[in-house]
């Protein structure tokens, strides 16, 4: 019998160790200033230039790209090398798993990533480094260099809807595990959220690590309040204990 198909829905949360901020726990970005959001929110972007600055302001100083894998992350990875089929579905924009050695392809990036930009025109993709050094060097609101177009983050802003392909990858991965971990997120950002609900009908064991309560509590088998940093490697070794050898 081979080892069940562990997935993990991963949100802000586990990233908070890694000196990224999250946004809707107690100390969010979102509730130390609301009006950041407005920052990552597609229209007031394309409309306003000063938005965009300040958006670009925001990601240099948070200096995601700067950040470094913590032990949560790592025990993802570690839990894969030893032969547990995992994917990640997650909906932070950091690469950080990748970064920890999980390779690409067992990574389904639900909100996109902020290590690209792309144009809003014609759809040019190149490094967020590259931009943030323009940002650096004085241009403010940095344009394509392929066709004069408005750059963004290559992130699913607020009123953007996920690529359908995208969430259609990962409700297979919902729907075909047999464990499925929620870690660091609130579980109140749709659609993603609704993965832990499909899993569960479809007769997954549900594992909840958060700081705080989740709509979905109720249908979890276990819920974890401990800190992530710690409480996953421990859940992630236990996992990898229990399962079935090949």
């Amino acid at each position: 019998m081979g080892k069940p198909l562990v997935a993990l829905l991963t949100g802000a949360g586990i990233s908070t160790d890694s000196g990224i901020p999250d946004y809707r726990g107690p100390n969010g970005l979102w509730r130390r200033d609301p009006g950041a959001e407005k920052l990552v929110t597609y229209d007031a972007y394309m409309a306003d230039p000063e938005v965009r600055r300040r958006s670009w302001l925001m990601r240099a100083e948070i200096g995601a790209l700067d950040a470094r894998p913590n032990a949560a992350h790592l025990a993802v990875a570690e839990l894969e090398r030893g032969g547990t089929p995992v994917r990640v579905l997650t909906q932070n924009v950091d690469g950080l798993h990748q970064l920890a050695g999980l390779p690409d392809r067992k990574v389904i990036e639900l909100h996109g990533t902020a290590r690209e930009v792309t144009c809003t025109r014609c759809h040019a993709r190149s490094a967020m480094a590259e931009a943030l050094s323009r940002v650096a060097g004085g241009e403010p609101d940095p344009a394509c260099r392929v066709c004069g177009g408005v750059l963004k983050a290559a992130t699913v802003m607020f009123g953007e809807r996920l690529d359908p392909e995208v969430l259609g990858r990962a409700m297979a991965v919902a729907k075909g595990c047999e464990v499925f971990v929620a870690v660091g997120t609130t579980l109140q950002v749709q659609p993603a959220a609704a993965l832990a609900g499909i899993a569960v009908e479809h007769g997954a064991r549900l594992i909840i690590v958060n700081a705080e309560e989740t709509p979905y509590d109720p249908l979890a088998e276990e819920v974890v309040r401990e800190p992530i940093g710690t409480a996953l490697p421990a859940l992630l070794r236990r996992i990898a204990a229990d399962a079935p050898r090949a």
